[in-house]
């Protein structure tokens, strides 16, 4: 049984008995015991563990996990410690000094947003090595789904940041007005000239929380 040691484990009750997870769990088994598979299997959920259900404030899109050895973590866009940031990442905080004038840190890890109500979630949770999208289609999206519409069924305003045309597609999930929704295009090298720069979606973020006499994000990364 899945323990995610939070709220999320009363508000997911169920999920991890349905057949499609099921059938999931009996692939990744498979995978994780004959393939090198990312990330490490005790990180899967670390999206979920960061950023309890009732503490989101925002919520950041990405597809499927870093798939070179030391990167991927359980939260999407970071990497841990000691690895060098990736490029998405290297322009995701190039975004931040030009929206809130906050430095780039020396490290990729952004646990810091994590356990300040982001909730970094990746659409699906596992890759092979060197594979980008290995792990696509096999049940992870129907769960990932799951915890978008969990989201938008709250009352308590959030905002969505939904970078390139995957995160994007997430947008019919996303029908509670209450709900703030950001788009731009993908943060990589190859798709950011497409309308990623200048969204400032970090002041907009902490803009519409303060609306609401919440707490801003500490946007600010601790070295």
């Amino acid at each position: 049984m899945v323990n995610i040691g939070n709220d999320w484990d009363q508000v997911l009750e169920g999920e991890f008995e349905k057949e499609y997870y099921q059938k999931l769990r009996q692939f990744l088994i498979q995978e994780y015991k004959t393939k090198v598979i990312y990330p490490n299997m005790y990180d899967l959920f670390n999206a979920l563990k960061f950023t309890p259900y009732k503490e989101v404030k925002a919520v950041i899109l990405g597809q499927d996990p870093y798939h070179q050895p030391g990167q991927a973590h359980g939260l999407c866009f970071s990497v841990q410690k000691g690895v060098q940031t990736p490029p998405s990442l290297v322009n995701i905080f190039q975004e931040l000094k030009d929206d809130l004038g906050i430095d780039p840190p020396s490290h990729g890890c952004l646990e810091s947003w994590a356990n300040n109500g982001v909730l970094l979630l990746n659409t699906v949770l596992t890759v092979r090595r060197s594979q980008p999208n290995s792990h696509r289609g096999k049940g992870w999206e129907i769960f990932t789904d799951r915890i978008i519409r969990l989201l938008n069924d709250r009352e308590d305003p959030m905002v969505f940041i939904l970078w390139g045309g995957n995160a994007r597609a997430k947008q019919s999930l996303i029908t509670n007005n209450r709900h703030l929704i950001l788009t731009g295009a993908h943060p990589s090298p190859l798709g950011a000239h497409k309308g990623f720069w200048g969204g400032r979606y970090f002041s907009k973020t902490n803009a519409f929380l303060k609306r609401f006499g919440k707490e801003p994000i500490n946007w600010q990364i601790p070295e």
